[in-house]
């Protein structure tokens, strides 16, 4: 541990020029480089090319107690007839696909309402 530090004291002592000269000859000698990864900057890109989600798919969780008013909800935002409503919302599947933003507050808003709980995936 004496070595180490007694390298370091040498290696704060020298100039701009001289840990230069040291690093080309490390570079060299062990056949490495001391310049950053172009790979390490590539995650900081992604996360700024991530753009926020504009379409939804809305999923019934719950039901809750108020059955009739979640089939209602169903068919009022699916289209879809009683008995395909109705399965749906016994089977807790996905109301709708492609949903923008502003109608899925919406639609959560009328499920909520109904009593069941959907979430927005």
């Amino acid at each position: 541990m004496a070595d180490i530090n007694k390298m370091m004291e040498e290696i704060k002592a020298m100039t701009v020029l001289e840990l230069n000269s040291l690093v080309k000859a490390l570079e060299q000698e062990f056949g490495v480089s001391a310049a950053a990864p172009v790979a390490a900057a590539a995650p900081a890109a992604a996360a700024a090319a991530v753009e926020e989600k504009t379409e939804f798919k809305i999923v019934i969780k719950e039901i809750g107690e108020r059955k009739i008013e979640v089939i209602k909800a169903v068919r009022e935002f699916a289209g879809l007839g009683l008995v395909e409503a109705k399965k749906l919302v016994e089977d807790k599947g996905t109301v709708k696909e492609g949903v923008n933003k502003e109608d899925a507050a919406k639609m959560i808003e009328r499920f909520k309402t109904a009593g069941a709980t959907v979430v927005a995936e």
